[in-house]
């Protein structure tokens, strides 16, 4: 570690001090992360997207773009493991180094290790420190020991965030519309949610895209600052900066210590030369000091008795106290009635079972008293329902035998206001005088695509254009209600009259 080119100060902090260390890293650092972030998620997201929309399915993007945030995740760390030390790398020099560098821990966060809760504190141990194996394990094991909580506990609150954002920016379109078209807006808001257009699902894959974008790096950061303070704690960074620093003091000072010491060295140089030796006196024995005197043995031991007498030192003592010859008996003390405290307990007890199911009832009969307040309000939050248009039902009821003048009672039922009966006349007459001419039998009760699929036998282009026009006027007006206007009524007479050869 290059200490002396470190940008921050470090110190044992707390783990929510170090997660703010790290993102104000990230906003110290935020044009070198934003940047080349940007070149390199802006073409991804692109060709996300087109896939996704290629498949019909522009939603499912989202998820590609979620799982493949561990990418992207190395820009930032790139950054911030730099810009610490005070060596903050260009946008060219970060997407150049995206090609090479932090490879090796994303097949892992790509697929198995995808929902691990403390990504951000073990991506930075796994592409700066260059481990693998049993000793990346063991790094894991010493560095996330304590800080698996934190870190679970970051990804979840940063995971907030990011949602919370996606929602904002999809609420923020409701700012660019007019007041009074808010009801209506609102109505169609909720009807798109059950098929939503393909516009409005590119609109959501971008905005979750822009929550990615704001949010990710800060998690990335919050991460690495929670790896560099263990860091800090466990292997003593902090007191290492600190005896360097003292040693940079003491190297600033050492020249004129030096020079002082020399100075008083050089004056008592002649102190040191060694003395002639003498002969030492030799020790003096007992009989030397006592001189002869006698030493009264008992004398002594009382002296040193007395000496342990004194409480200083024998710390024992005796305490005399008095007591009654005949103690008196200790009685018990008398019992308390608990039991008012007992039916207290009974009563809230029933009060708290029973109390809530009438409130709850009582709240119920509110309801269903003013239901007629509040019930017409509430059915009109909701999208109204189309209602269908009435369909005129009726059986058209038609000769067994058609009239030998089929233009002259087609117009006498249109006049008298049957269309529907007139229209059933010409096409039961038309598919008579198709069948003869197709050369074909009809089944009973034949349906209009069995009808049009034998038409096409017969031999003229202008009898099977005018058989189909037939179908799809009798087809309107059975089924979708929409009969022909007077004019292509007669029109389709005249033409089936001169086609089919019948008399007028």
């Amino acid at each position: 570690m290059r200490a002396e080119q470190l940008t921050v100060e470090l110190r044992a902090r707390s783990p929510w001090e170090a997660v703010e260390l790290g993102t104000a890293l990230v906003r110290r650092h935020a044009g070198a992360i934003w940047k080349p972030w940007l070149w390199l998620a802006l073409p991804v997201f692109a060709l996300v997207n087109a896939g996704a929309w290629a498949l019909s399915s522009p939603l499912a993007s989202c998820l590609v773009l979620w799982w493949i945030k561990p990418l992207f995740d190395r820009v930032p760390l790139y950054v911030i493991s730099r810009g610490v030390f005070g060596q903050v790398p260009t946008t060219r020099q970060t997407l150049a180094a995206q090609l090479r560098w932090g490879w090796r821990p994303m097949l892992g966060y790509l697929t198995w290790r995808r929902f691990s809760g403390a990504r951000s504190l073990f991506l930075p141990i796994e592409t700066l420190e260059g481990e693998h194996g049993a000793r990346l394990r063991a790094r894991r094991r010493v560095l996330g020991a304590t800080l698996y909580g934190n870190a679970l506990v970051l990804t979840l609150v940063f995971l907030g965030f990011q949602l919370a954002l996606t929602l904002a920016c999809v609420a923020m379109v409701a700012v660019f519309v007019p007041i009074d078209y808010l009801p209506q807006a609102a109505r169609a808001g909720l009807a798109m949610l059950s098929d939503p257009p393909l516009w409005a699902q590119l609109g959501f894959n971008a905005f979750f895209w822009i929550a990615i974008s704001a949010v990710e790096p800060f998690f990335v950061g919050a991460g690495f600052g929670l790896y560099l303070n263990r860091r800090t704690q466990i292997e003593a960074w902090d007191v290492e900066i600190a005896f360097r620093r003292l040693r940079q003091r003491l190297l600033a000072a050492s020249a004129p210590l030096v020079l002082l010491l020399a100075l008083v060295g050089v004056a008592p140089l002649r102190a040191q030369q060694p003395a002639p030796a003498s002969e030492a006196p030799p020790p003096a024995g007992v009989a030397d000091v006592f001189e002869g005197q006698r030493v009264d043995d008992a004398r002594f031991r009382r002296a040193v008795v007395q000496a342990y007498r004194d409480p200083l030192i024998d710390r024992h003592r005796t305490d005399h106290t008095w007591q009654r010859r005949r103690p008196a008996e200790v009685g018990q003390p008398p019992k308390l009635d608990l039991g008012w405290l007992q039916r207290l307990q009974g009563v809230l007890a029933f009060i708290g079972e029973w109390g809530l199911w009438i409130v709850l009832g009582l709240l119920l009969v509110f309801l269903l008293a003013s239901a007629r307040h509040w019930w017409p309000w509430m059915r009109g939050v909701r999208t109204p329902r189309p209602v269908p248009a009435p369909v005129t039902t009726g059986v058209v009821e038609l000769p067994q035998v058609l009239p030998s003048d089929i233009a002259a009672s087609a117009r006498r039922l249109w006049a008298q206001g049957q269309p529907r009966h007139a229209l059933a006349l010409l096409y039961r007459a038309s598919v008579e005088a198709m069948a003869e001419r197709a050369g074909v039998v009809l089944p009973p009760g034949a349906t209009e695509a069995q009808c049009l699929r034998a038409a096409q036998r017969q031999p003229e282009e202008a009898d099977r254009g005018l058989f189909a026009r037939m179908v799809r006027v009798w087809q309107y007006a059975a089924y979708a209600q929409r009969l022909p206007q007077a004019e292509e009524f007669e029109a389709l007479i005249a033409a089936l009259q001169t086609r089919y050869r019948w008399p007028a």
